[in-house]
């Protein structure tokens, strides 16, 4: 099967094949790294990760690109306020970034080049601006792109010019000739502190979207298959992307643009002062784990917003059991995934425009059906095998390692009270008993009666005693 995938620049749904035939090559617009990613920004990471997954799966290979944006005004600023280096400051969240990368199972790009380390690439694209006339220096050393020397400009956000010129002079207070140009160099000033470079227009530093231009062109070729990201990066991020590399090359930058849409949290849009901004840390010292954030991120079609809410991760958790117990039934897979495969319909949905909630419906469809058939003893043991073989596969496509569920440890306190509970219901004390089952339930521990004993188990958000 073809896959087929939205593309931004055309509005519709297109089809997804390497344009050389031979490898699919994207480029993914990475993390600024001042401070830890959030769940927002794992949505994408983890959409883009299914989505080179499901190309692999169905047999294309790939070269995956992912930059790290560490020299910007924010990494700038954040390293200044802490009074360290912008490398060493740069480098622990880079850190912080991957290990939470691995524990959702995000696997890592081919190569991941940081725009400090491209410096040369980006002055040398910059210098070729300049000489075809896209690009000019200003009065304080700066460089700056001219919008007006690329009549294609704003074909992907399809901004109007009174639009882009309105949104650009909020952009940054650099002087230029048009208040629609944007920024390739920006001169050196005071508070920057030492984070500055030379260049043919005097010391400064890089603007963010030429850093992208350079990195993608410099490990892919000055023309490849995809470029994607975050929907907030349409404009100005890649529409300044494709003018400044197509002004500089005369080829068309990306054949396709792959964007995820925004996550909301509880319904709300994700803001510090509303404390629903999330990160990874922040969901697991609830209780939960990452494999179980992972499904919730994918629970929703990327095209359209993802309403995040405790329960939801909640949901996953029960959701994963299933599979889990399923894969156990299923038991080892055939070597190879063979035509007609009962899980052929699960890959049908993520081939069809990523649409990853048809297919976990689907999943679930089949894991009923075929546990059905096995229950009655109509599945012979190659066919067991050979839809092990499709459903690892499915497994591997959405990122799903089902690790065995581990057991927490219960504190001493929690024994306890859990002990003069079960006491308390021996001696038929209702009241005692219902109390203490209260107390537990505030401390998070969720405690199940059963004939000769019971079992405690942390709670998670929204479930019911």
């Amino acid at each position: 099967m073809t896959p087929r995938l939205y593309d931004t620049f055309t509005r519709d749904v297109q089809p997804v094949v390497p344009m050389d035939g031979s490898v699919f090559r994207f480029y993914c617009c990475g993390p600024t790294v001042y401070g830890p990613a959030h769940v927002g920004n794992f949505r994408t990471f983890v959409m883009q990760d299914v989505f080179r997954r499901t190309l692999e799966g169905l047999g294309t290979p790939t070269r995956h690109i992912r930059n790290i944006t560490d020299v910007d005004d924010k990494t700038i600023r954040q390293s200044q306020a802490e009074g360290r280096t912008l490398t060493e400051f740069c480098a622990d969240w880079t850190k912080k970034f991957h290990h939470d990368c691995a524990a959702l199972n995000v696997l890592l790009p081919h190569e991941e080049p940081g725009a400090v380390e491209h410096l040369p690439d980006q002055i040398a694209l910059i210098a070729k601006l300049i000489e075809r006339g896209h690009a000019y220096q200003a009065a304080d050393g700066s460089v700056y792109f001219r919008i007006d020397s690329f009549p294609a400009y704003g074909a992907l956000s399809r901004l109007t010019e009174r639009t882009i010129t309105t949104t650009s002079a909020l952009a940054d207070e650099y002087e230029r000739d048009s208040a629609a140009d944007f920024a390739l160099w920006k001169a050196r000033r005071p508070e920057d502190g030492p984070n500055f470079w030379p260049s043919p227009w005097g010391e400064g530093r890089p603007g963010w979207h030429i850093e992208c231009s350079a990195m993608a062109m410099k490990h892919l070729g000055e023309s490849f298959d995809l470029h994607g990201g975050g929907i907030d990066l349409v404009f100005p991020h890649h529409e300044n992307e494709i003018a400044q590399s197509e002004a500089a090359t005369g080829k068309r930058f990306a054949r396709h643009w792959f964007h995820v849409a925004h996550l909301l949290v509880e319904g709300q849009k994700m803001s510090k002062s509303l404390g629903n901004l999330y990160t990874l840390e922040d969901v697991v010292a609830r209780g939960y784990t990452s494999e179980e954030l992972r499904y919730a991120l994918l629970a929703g079609h990327y095209r359209q917003p993802l309403n995040f809410t405790w329960d939801s991760v909640s949901g996953a958790h029960k959701s994963l059991g299933r599979l889990r117990r399923f894969k156990e039934r299923l038991g080892p897979p055939a070597s190879t995934v063979g035509e007609n495969n009962p899980f052929d319909p699960v890959m049908g949905a993520l081939a069809d425009d990523l649409n990853t909630p048809d297919a976990l419906g689907r999943l679930f469809t089949v894991v009923k059906e075929f546990s059905a058939a096995l229950e009655a003893g109509r599945i012979t043991g190659t066919a067991q095998a050979e839809a092990a073989a499709g459903f690892q596969r499915v497994m591997e496509a959405l990122g799903f390692t089902l690790p065995a569920e581990a057991e927490a440890a219960i504190p001493d306190d929690i024994q306890k009270l859990a002990a003069e509970r079960w006491q308390a219901r021996t001696n038929k004390d209702w009241a005692a008993s219902d109390s203490l089952r209260k107390q537990l339930e505030g401390l998070g521990w969720n405690m199940r009666d059963g004939r000769d004993g019971y079992t405690l188990a942390v709670m998670t958000t929204g479930e019911d005693a």
